[in-house]
């Protein structure tokens, strides 16, 4: 089963629906406890990186998910859920995120013609070959993006997929069975149903 975290934002009923479209066999789980039944896990977020992470907190999920993560089992975070595996982010000085991953999250410098936030489609660059979310997906495909902010990290061999507005940024993280976009999947088409689908059978393959 796949569980997608509810701890009071995010994007739950989109990615939810994607993922009975596609026949995962996904619920929505409103206590940490119940990652426990368990295989894999979606981290959705919208909103402040400074919420996010108050919520977690409050809602308990910020040790299991460490905890999670740090015994390499499936793991998918999307839009805030990427920033929030990083340390910090100018959005929110002072609070700490997950620090699963070096770097910070930057709010967008750009030039005069490029909107801040980002919001529509854009491509995304696969930077490394066989990357199990991008399996059957073509490089440079369109997916569909909304944020002010982006990931800097200086650990490259993390970095899968990578997108230009105006400057190129990180738009998609692997580091094992643990992997987490920029980009809304749930919101970009058959692509995005793609990469989730693609996360739905990394998932069928731990339970085997």
């Amino acid at each position: 089963m796949i569980g997608i975290v509810d701890y009071g934002m995010g994007n739950l009923g989109s990615v939810y629906n994607a993922c009975v479209f596609l026949g995962l066999d996904a619920r929505i789980l409103c206590n940490a406890s119940e990652m426990d039944t368990c295989e894999a896990v979606i981290l959705p977020g919208v909103g402040a990186f400074g919420d996010c992470m108050e919520h977690l907190h409050g809602h308990g999920f910020t040790i299991p998910l460490k905890n999670w993560i740090a015994a390499d089992r499936p793991f998918l975070g999307i839009c805030l859920g990427l920033q929030v595996l990083f340390a910090e982010s100018d959005e929110s000085p002072g609070i700490k995120g997950l620090d699963i991953l070096p770097g910070r999250v930057k709010r967008f410098e750009l030039g005069a013609k490029f909107k801040i936030p980002q919001i529509g489609w854009n491509q995304v660059r696969q930077t490394h070959a066989n990357t199990p979310m991008f399996r059957d997906i073509k490089d440079n495909s369109f997916f569909y993006f909304v944020h002010s902010y982006y990931v800097a990290t200086p650990d490259q061999n993390v970095v899968v997929g990578s997108t230009n507005y105006d400057k190129d940024y990180t738009s998609a993280v692997r580091l094992g069975n643990v992997m987490a976009v920029q980009f809304h999947p749930e919101k970009s088409q058959s692509s995005g149903l793609r990469v989730l689908k693609n996360f739905g059978d990394l998932y069928e393959k731990s339970v085997k």
